[in-house]
């Protein structure tokens, strides 16, 4: 399995480093190369560069894509795009997907619903020092809980009603009530949680507090 790390714009204050393919965004590109990281693939239209900076990242990149500005996938979407075609079990994590345009951080949060993307969903992580984002597709799922995070949120993309079981607090027939997004729920003993999800799919949120 190829683990790949995917450098976006946003916030890129906390990483690591233990992945095979290194991946740079536009700007993330030029974050790799400061930290001196690989940069094996860097992907964008390379607008929020300079051109001496785009000449730098052009050189020292394995495979360099510039895209046309004008274009209907994020930078983001085209880079996952890109990793997937060539490495299509890769699992994917996504640095600094937060912190920066709120409208970029809603694009990341809503991936699957790109249908190129939608297929490797449960391949994708993003992830910084306090949150870790992963996707669930339609049916019944586990949920795992991860080191170090305190609490589990869950939005359902889509209007299907959403069942949760072995939380500290669990949404069932018996109890149930419609909202976009149930935060703040915890792990019982580290145990898994059960989802269920009849159509659409889940955006799962594990964080803590600073």
């Amino acid at each position: 399995m190829t683990k790949v790390a995917v450098f976006a714009g946003g916030q890129l204050s906390d990483f690591s480093t233990g992945f095979d393919v290194f991946v740079g965004v536009d700007r993330g590109s030029l974050f790799l190369l400061e930290n001196k990281l690989p940069l094996d693939i860097a992907v964008g239209d390379f607008d929020s560069v300079s051109q001496d900076e785009l000449q730098e990242i052009q050189h020292k990149a394995g495979v360099f894509i510039q895209a046309n500005p004008e274009k209907d996938d994020t930078d983001t979407e085209l880079a996952l795009k890109t990793v997937f075609g060539q490495y299509p079990k890769a699992q994917v994590t996504i640095f600094g997907a937060f912190g920066g345009r709120i409208d970029h951080m809603m694009s990341n949060l809503f991936l699957p619903g790109d249908p190129d993307l939608a297929p490797f969903m449960r391949q994708i992580t993003l992830r910084d020092k306090q949150n870790s984002i992963q996707f669930y597709p339609a049916g019944t799922c586990q949920v795992l809980p991860e080191a170090e995070m305190t609490y589990v949120s869950f939005m359902a993309d889509g209007d299907a009603d959403l069942t949760i079981e072995g939380a500290k607090y669990n949404l069932n027939a018996k109890n149930f009530f419609k909202k976009k997004i149930y935060s703040s729920n915890e792990f019982l003993d580290q145990q898994p949680i059960t989802v269920t999800l009849a159509s659409g799919y889940l955006i799962v949120i594990q964080s803590k507090d600073r």
